[in-house]
């Protein structure tokens, strides 16, 4: 199958790109820079993979219109997205400026709903689909000074429950993944003392890895998961159990 994965030019998105390309996928691979989303194509051909780079702010509509467009000329409609795109910011609820809020809700969940627009109707028009949203645990409890992010990761987890009603029937499934804290540079760049307070909490004792997230979003879009729609899986090292 044609996969894309936005935000993979790094991080989560990165390892759930290089998963689906062992897994046999070829794999469009989306970062907001192409020198970002080439790094992630090189790593998938060195280990004898298929991919391609696009560069896209999934936040603007003609940037995502042209991306799936020369994705589906390039290989073929996606058949399978993961909205993984994203960034974090940490500050207190009366620190946040509103351009900052609006930035984290037009990446998070403006740019989930375009590239799912984008290729939506392709998939539904073979009868046959898979779209993942990469949330975050903190769009199920919160959290300290990211208002906004977790905000913005409840509404992906909203949109996700939502969609999966309208299009299951129809041969797309859609679910969303909801990682805690993994080693990656959005984690990394949040407070020492965020971070030290966060992994006491977990049961686990550690944070994630990016690979282990991207086995997750391999599972979803296996026959093993063919039960599973409008689901969030959690990876969050028993920080929030369900």
């Amino acid at each position: 199958m044609i996969a894309l994965v936005t935000g993979a030019g790094s991080g989560i998105g990165a390892a759930i790109a290089r998963r689906l390309a062992a897994d046999g996928h070829k794999v469009a691979v989306n970062d907001l820079t192409i020198d970002a989303a080439d790094q992630t194509v090189a790593q998938i051909t060195a280990a004898g993979g298929q991919a391609r780079a696009y560069a896209a702010d999934v936040s603007n509509e003609d940037q995502v219109n042209a991306m799936v467009a020369g994705i589906t000329a390039d290989m073929a409609a996606p058949e399978i997205l993961v909205n993984n795109a994203g960034f974090g910011h940490q500050a207190r609820f009366t620190d946040i400026e509103p351009a900052m809020f609006d930035k984290i809700f037009a990446v998070h969940v403006r740019g989930n709903y375009l590239c799912t627009r984008a290729c939506l109707p392709a998939m539904l028009a073979k009868g046959q689909g898979h779209i993942v949203n990469i949330a975050s645990q903190l769009g199920q409890v919160g959290g300290v000074e990211l208002v906004h992010y977790a905000g913005a990761k409840a509404a992906v987890i909203g949109m996700t429950k939502s969609l999966a009603r309208e299009v299951s029937d129809k041969g797309v499934r859609v679910n969303a993944v909801a990682p805690g804290p993994i080693n990656t540079p959005l984690v990394e760049a949040l407070s020492e003392d965020w971070k030290a307070a966060k992994r006491a909490e977990l049961p686990l004792g550690r944070f994630g890895q990016s690979d282990e997230v991207g086995g997750v979003v391999a599972f979803l879009i296996s026959d093993d998961a063919a039960l599973f729609v409008g689901q969030t899986l959690g990876p969050n090292s028993g920080d929030v159990m369900l």
